[in-house]
């Protein structure tokens, strides 16, 4: 049994061993839940990374089924000291900003206090944000850009005159050719994105505030909003669906709004 472990109390009566996974997946990796469904509910949470629990205890205050949670933990967990710089593939939330994290709780429509995004700002400035996590989004921006812009050529490195209109040939090629196809959807798109700049600066920098969360959280809800929209809607053969889509799914919340930022 994994040691990386925190201990929730104050749990609602109607919350389900379900929905506490759905609530702690983003966090990182859950090896098992034991819930304790006597009257005064509680649960032991184990977690497969030290960070992924550490990223739980941030998450003391967060709201679930109407009941504020308390989350403590016996034990001082600590991050990953050593990561390999991860390119392509899957990303896991152990290695996101928790700010990002945190975007996608509210975006799925989870609340969550003021108090619990400053300490996920906190725990950005303290940390950094993690090499294997600016690898992996800088990679996708360069990949990305050497496919709309040309060889050696960035989304992000476009001087502001020229970024509508590479924001732009991004997302034609992206749609034409079928860049972004897994996880790494929601990312690669909003980089294409008008707003990729903000984008960006978000995930890539520790400086942020409250207003920043909201911000991003919204651009995530709008994008899952018009995501599903654009699946529900006939599509002519050979055709492309456009916006933005992405949102992190129960078994990967990579994408932050789909069952599961």
């Amino acid at each position: 049994m994994s040691t990386y472990t925190v201990n929730v109390s104050n749990i609602a009566p109607t919350t389900t061993e379900d929905h506490l996974r759905d609530f702690f997946t983003f966090c990182g990796k859950i090896t098992s839940i034991e819930l304790n469904a006597t009257e005064s509910k509680s649960a032991t949470v184990h977690f497969e990374k030290p960070s992924a629990a550490k990223t739980a205890l941030m998450l003391n205050g967060g709201t679930l089924d109407g009941a504020q949670l308390t989350v403590t933990s016996e034990t001082v967990h600590a991050d990953e000291e050593h990561e390999e710089p991860a390119t392509e593939g899957h990303i896991g939330q152990e290695h996101k900003p928790r700010a990002g994290i945190v975007a996608e709780y509210i975006a799925k429509g989870y609340t969550l206090s003021d108090q619990v995004l400053e300490r996920a700002i906190q725990m950005d400035n303290e940390k950094g944000i993690s090499k294997r996590f600016l690898a992996y989004f800088n990679s996708l921006d360069q990949t990305l850009g050497a496919k709309a812009l040309g060889e050696n050529q960035t989304i992000s490195g476009k001087v502001q005159s020229a970024v509508n209109a590479a924001h732009q040939q991004a997302r034609t090629v992206d749609e034409q050719k079928g860049i972004s196809k897994s996880a790494t959807e929601y990312y690669t798109k909003a980089l294409s994105s008008p707003f990729g700049q903000k984008v960006r600066q978000f995930y890539t920098t520790t400086s942020k505030q409250v207003f920043d969360i909201h911000e991003e959280a919204r651009r995530i809800a709008d994008q899952h909003k018009a995501s599903a929209t654009a699946a529900s809607a006939p599509t002519a053969p050979g055709s492309a669906a456009g916006g933005i889509s992405g949102g992190p799914a129960t078994s990967d919340p990579t994408a932050p709004a789909t069952t599961a930022v």
